[in-house]
């Protein structure tokens, strides 16, 4: 007979506290998922590159109009602070230092996919759509191309594109900015 866990679900608080114990520490590679503690794959060439490409692009483009930010945490809520890899953020003074950013100020997240496809797919794209995230875009490098979600729709998007190379996009808040999905996904391998 088995006996049904009782699990205690983590508040962004309760996370940050383990970090202040020496719980987690930076070297950690986990975000905060629905109340869990959730271990991040580890990061490989392609996707490191990817996400610089991605850093480069997005300075170029934009310049001024927004804030960069790679792998740092974004609030989503009380029991979920994900990291994704590339965040476009509204541009504050402090740079975000007095608090992470919440999704009122979040224009555009990107998450590099490589062996987290199913992870990003059906986890993480849902948890930003709930949370009202505008647009998210996965640069799945398995399957060459960049997928843009746009429209949170209750648990999902209402708008999804797929598109590979040969093919333009830019951020819904900054249509001027187009890049080609090659220069985002990078040499085929």
């Amino acid at each position: 007979m088995s006996v049904p866990l009782t699990r205690r679900r983590f508040t962004v608080e309760d996370y940050r506290r383990m970090a202040e114990a020496g719980i987690l520490s930076e070297d950690d590679r986990v975000e905060l998922i629905e109340g869990e503690i959730v271990e991040m794959t580890p990061i490989g060439s392609r996707h490191a590159g990817c996400v610089d490409r991605l850093v480069r692009l997005f300075f170029r483009t934009l310049e001024d109009r927004v804030q960069v930010r790679v792998q740092s945490p974004v609030r989503l809520g009380e029991h979920s602070e994900p990291q994704p890899d590339v965040a476009l953020l509204k541009p504050r003074a402090d740079f975000y230092a007095a608090s992470h950013p919440g999704p009122g100020e979040v224009l555009l997240l990107v998450e590099v996919v490589e062996s987290s496809a199913p992870c990003d797919r059906e986890v993480k794209v849902p948890l930003y759509a709930r949370a009202g995230i505008p647009e998210v875009w996965l640069a799945d490098l398995a399957e060459g191309c960049v997928e843009v979600h746009r429209s949170p729709a209750g648990g999902g998007y209402a708008e999804v594109l797929r598109l590979r190379r040969g093919e333009r996009l830019a951020p819904a808040a900054f249509p001027d900015a187009v890049v080609a999905v090659e220069d985002v996904l990078g040499p085929e391998l």
